[in-house]
């Protein structure tokens, strides 16, 4: 059928759906706003309650509620009086004549009292005291009280002050503006207990011979037999009964119908409503054999009519009430979405504040445009020549004839001598003859050039290490700018949608007899796979790194290895194992040191640091000079590049981060040299930072390379550029660095280089450790035994990594 007016059925149907939806909430929210915002539901409430009386004589409720509503919306205080005062007369005139004393009384003291603090505590005295005492009041009027008439006046005081404190916690959770994510299990009784005490207010109401207070406690625990189960249903009917039997003694059988219909509901829950429904009338049934048969048919009515009402209930209303049960599905869905949104708002922040430190650091690195760079060169010499002038030139008696006459000339040979000058030589000959023959102070306008050139000179150091203090800044903002936005996309890890892989992995364990209970792909990218599992195991004998991990190394065509797991000591209990991308190379270390002179402490400090990402970082610092104080300063080095190498923060920025530290904290001339070598282990590329270090090998076979670069030692000048060295290492070499004790350290060798090249070719073994101590002994021996200035080697050998597993070949059917 074509389409009437060029618009398509299926559109029309998502316009229909999408007015029924807006008027749905539009409806919604005018109900919301007449119940709760202009307290409809309140003053409902208020007459029920106002109606409810217990024993007989007993009513604790209304005043209790007024307390609460006086503490908590007192703004509707006035409105609740009168629905409550309306509600005792349509019950009695003494109902209404106590409500009115005793609320009376309790406003006067509440009215008195207010400002004194911790009302949560007075108002239940408050309550209690007011219904006591009215009480005691009316029933002092018939003569002499009772010891009955007693015992009632004060467990109407008590039952009031208690029912204070459960109100005070019941009706807050009706608020719109309710922010709290999930119900306390006292948070619920207290609800179930509000409830039942508004249905004892419709006692007396009947409906084709249904009392209104059993249709309304059944349908309250269908509701939420439903929703929370056993446990909350069976809850709901022992307290619902027990306060309706205390309502009325003939309902006292009713206790254990709800109760019994409420844990047999939820027991049934699992199969809707009809089921919930039917264990309401399972219960019925059963309760109503031990009662009397001419309420048998009553109680079914009873029990239909609830039946009808929940089947009517909308879903919507479940679901709602659903999210503030704890262990219900919706329950669950709600705290997602509420972490969800705390971390979407803290990747948002962390974003904001990486955008904050980007932005500084392209503030600090900004450069000036050769414009200005040209107007500033103009302006500087302005100033020197006037700087001059002022000395020279005021008192002489030709300044007439030099600088009004003859400006351009006389700016001119003075502004090619200060450009001589500040290059660190002696004017032109030709420039400086000219000027002499102009100049009649010519000599003395020199030296005064000479001596503004130093200060000249000192003004543009000082300019320069601003800059490149401005730079490091620049740098450093911007390393932490990535570490932060780098810390964002970790936040934000979602887990991702690869059904073709999952539906391997799930197929491949089935086949392997692995009871699989949860699978999450977060990462599959080449060296980075990210795998969360959760399986169940009679008992764990390594199933994870022996059989899963090599199906899932065949299935994703790398090697997986486990990288975490937490297994259950129970049989059959569910072990949660995480595997990740093993790494293509392996570094085996090995190292050797020795103090000055044989001693314990050594200037020299070394360290090796396993980076996040794949990265494998090796590090030696020299102190200038030995003993104490050298090794406080190498170890203060290593210390403050693990810390900052560990955040994220790339080497180079790592390392002039250093240098300043350095630099800055002391003034004594001590200083440290750092070799630092980062091999990433994904594919064995090695990147050098050699601060004042001496040189490195790399042993290739019978070949060997040297590794080295030109670099002060840190803390000697805040700014300096850092030399990096690429390379790119095999599987098998052997990468050697050395302190200057080792390199320096032959004695009676000519060429210190050839030496040691010849001694590491001539190794036969190729064990870290070996070498190290092999080549430290070497250098010693050249000494004969005495060892002249510390002296550390560090060996690593790159190795492909070869896990423990193969990959295991997955099964696949024949017929796909």
């Amino acid at each position: 059928m074509s389409s009437i007016s060029g618009v398509e059925p299926g559109v029309y149907g998502v316009e229909n759906g999408n007015k029924v939806k807006a008027l749905r909430r539009k409806v919604h929210a005018k109900v919301s706003t007449l119940f709760l915002d202009k307290g409809l539901l309140y003053y409902i409430v208020g007459f029920l309650l106002g109606r409810a009386v217990i024993l007989s004589a007993v009513s604790p409720f209304a005043v209790a509620f007024l307390a609460t509503m006086w503490f908590v919306h007192r703004e509707k205080t006035a409105r609740s009086l009168l629905a409550v005062l309306a509600g005792a007369l349509t019950y009695s005139i003494p109902q209404s004549i106590f409500l009115s004393i005793a609320i009376l009384l309790f406003i006067l003291m509440a009215g008195f009292f207010k400002k004194v603090k911790r009302q949560q505590i007075l108002i239940p005295l408050f309550v209690f005291s007011s219904t006591v005492a009215t009480r005691l009041f009316l029933y002092s009027l018939n003569g002499q009280l009772s010891s009955y008439e007693w015992l009632l006046l004060f467990v109407e005081g008590i039952l009031g002050t208690v029912l204070v404190l459960i109100f005070m916690q019941s009706i807050p959770l009706l608020s719109p503006k309710r922010y709290k994510p999930s119900l306390k299990n006292e948070e619920i009784v207290c609800v179930i207990i509000l409830i039942a005490s508004i249905l004892t207010g419709t006692i007396g109401w009947e409906l084709y011979g249904a009392s209104a207070e059993q249709v309304l406690s059944r349908y309250f625990v269908l509701l939420l037999s439903f929703v929370g189960g056993a446990a909350i249903g069976s809850t709901v009917g022992v307290v619902a009964g027990l306060i309706l039997s205390l309502a009325n003694v003939a309902n006292l059988y009713q206790m254990s119908l709800l109760a019994f219909s409420g844990l047999l509901g939820g027991l049934l829950k699992e199969g809707k409503k009809p089921g919930v429904a039917a264990g309401l009338l399972v219960g019925t049934f059963l309760i109503g054999i031990y009662g009397d048969v001419a309420n048998v048919l009553p109680s079914i009515i009873e029990s239909s009519m609830a039946i009808v009402l929940f089947l009517l209930t909308p879903a919507s209303i479940f679901k709602r009430i659903a999210r503030y049960i704890p262990g219900t599905e919706e329950y669950t869905k709600e705290q997602e979405q509420y972490l969800q949104k705390v971390r979407n708002v803290t990747a948002k922040r962390v974003e904001q504040f990486s955008d904050v430190f980007e932005a500084l650091s392209k503030s600090f690195n900004t450069m000036d445009p050769p414009e200005l760079e040209e107007e500033d060169s103009k302006r500087e010499t302005d100033y020197f020549l006037s700087q001059v002038t002022e000395k020279t030139c005021q008192t002489c008696f030709m300044k007439e004839r030099c600088w009004q006459k003859q400006f351009d000339k006389t700016y001119a040979y003075m502004e090619e001598m200060k450009e001589d000058m500040a290059e660190g030589n002696e004017p032109n000959r030709k420039v400086a003859r000219e000027f002499e023959n102009y100049c009649v102070k010519s000599k003395k306008v020199v030296e005064a050039m000479k001596e503004e050139t130093s200060f000249l000179e000192a003004n543009r150091r000082l300019k320069q290490q601003v800059m490149e203090s401005k730079r490091l800044v620049a740098d450093q903002l911007q390393g932490v700018s990535e570490v932060m936005d780098d810390f964002a996309k970790e936040i934000l890890k979602e887990r991702q949608q690869h059904e073709q892989q999952e539906l391997q992995i799930i197929n491949a364990l089935k086949h392997m007899g692995i009871d699989l209970e949860k699978l999450d792909i977060y990462r599959l990218e080449k060296g980075s796979v990210d795998i969360d599992m959760t399986v169940s195991f009679y008992s764990y004998n390594g199933e994870g790194s022996k059989l899963i991990a090599p199906v899932l190394s065949d299935i994703l065509n790398e090697m997986i290895i486990v990288k975490e797991e937490e297994i259950s000591p129970f049989p059959n209990g569910y072990s949660y194992i995480s595997f990740g991308s093993a790494k293509a190379f392996v570094v085996e270390t090995g190292a050797s040191n020795a103090a000055k002179g044989g001693g314990l402490v050594s200037g020299d400090s070394f360290t090796t640091i396993e980076l996040g990402a794949g990265k494998y970082a090796m590090a030696i610092s020299d102190g200038m000079g030995n003993g104490k104080r050298a090794r406080e300063e190498s170890m203060e080095t290593l210390r403050l590049l693990q810390q900052i190498l560990q955040t994220g923060i790339p080497e180079k920025v790592a390392i002039k981060s250093i240098n300043s530290i350095l630099s800055l904290r002391t003034t004594d001339e001590m200083f440290a040299t750092l070799d630092l070598a980062v091999i990433d282990l994904h594919n064995a590329f090695v990147r050098f930072l050699k601060i004042g270090s001496s040189p490195s090998f790399i042993k290739r076979g019978d070949k060997l390379i040297r590794v080295e670069a030109s670099n002060l030692p840190m803390g000697i000048i805040q700014e300096f550029d850092v030399d990096i060295v690429n390379d790119q290492l095999m599987a098998g070499d052997v990468l050697i660095m050395m302190s200057d004790g080792i390199f320096d350290g032959p004695k009676h060798v000519e060429n210190t280089d050839m030496w040691l090249k010849r001694k590491i070719r001539e190794m036969k073994t190729e064990d870290p450790q070996e070498i190290a101590d092999l080549l430290l002994e070497e250098v010693v021996r050249t000494r004969a035994g005495e060892i002249e200035d510390d002296m550390t080697v560090l060996v690593a050998k790159i190795t492909e990594n070869k896990p423990e597993w193969a990959a295991v070949p997955v099964y696949r059917d024949k017929a796909q």
